[in-house]
């Protein structure tokens, strides 16, 4: 596991050479909230950092409910028993393995991996405009329908899931990066992946943390540039 540390936030990135897979921990003044569970196994090296940053984990906020993002989930809910789970009302039922879709949502498959076997059931389910700590919730449907990303608001950082990718080349959610192509392959809907890329820009981050890639500072341009690409291919 590879650790880095911007201000309130903590990114821990499980094989990072490889296959990079990232959750984060942002601290509160007397609590931590996790955000994405990343890896069955990942729950050890997280309840660590969280030991050694010497505060709670209280809360598990999940970006949505695929496999690389809530993997730890059921171990750490078990380390955890007080730990609040939080999670979109709509991907509440990815999570629970239904992957029907609803009436209103375009007729385009649910992809990527979608957990099977998932114990945990969560506590809260988050709305656009919801806080949780210091945290704004923002939807941003695309990746799956229900994808959320969160706002530090102290510090400005979009937390965005699979919103983004940073690997291989930053992308909106389902633009194929030959590099690493897996985000691009488990997107449910290009076209509101891409408008929801446009959302992200109204709120001018200063740090973006995405599932799979480094931190990336001052990220507007790269986001801009991303999004123009994106427009292209799809329009």
């Amino acid at each position: 596991m590879r650790k880095k540390h911007e201000k309130y936030l903590y990114q821990l990135t499980f094989l990072p050479r490889l296959l990079p897979v990232n959750s984060y921990l942002v601290e509160e003044d007397n609590e931590l909230t996790l955000i994405d569970a990343a890896l069955p196994y990942s729950f050890k090296e997280i309840l660590r950092t969280a030991e050694s940053i010497g505060k709670p984990i209280t809360k598990i906020c999940l970006t949505h409910a695929h496999d690389d993002h809530v993997g730890g989930l059921d171990n750490l809910k078990n380390k955890l028993p007080n730990a609040k789970v939080y999670i979109s009302s709509r991907d509440a039922k990815l999570l629970a393995g239904d992957k029907s879709l609803q009436a209103d949502e375009p007729n385009t498959p649910i992809r990527g991996g979608v957990p099977k076997g998932i114990q945990t059931k969560p506590d809260v389910l988050l709305n656009e405009g919801d806080a949780i700590g210091s945290l704004l919730t923002i939807s941003t449907p695309g990746h799956t329908p229900g994808s959320l990303t969160f706002l530090d608001t102290r510090t400005n950082t979009l937390i965005a899931g699979d919103t983004f990718q940073i690997r291989g080349g930053i992308a909106v959610a389902g633009q194929l990066r030959v590099s690493f192509p897996f985000p691009a392959m488990a997107t449910w809907n290009k076209e509101q992946a891409l408008q929801s890329a446009k959302k992200l820009m109204k709120y001018k981050p200063a740090l973006l943390a995405v599932g799979h890639g480094n931190l990336l500072n001052n990220p507007s341009s790269a986001m801009n540039h991303a999004i123009r690409e994106a427009e292209r291919k799809i329009g």
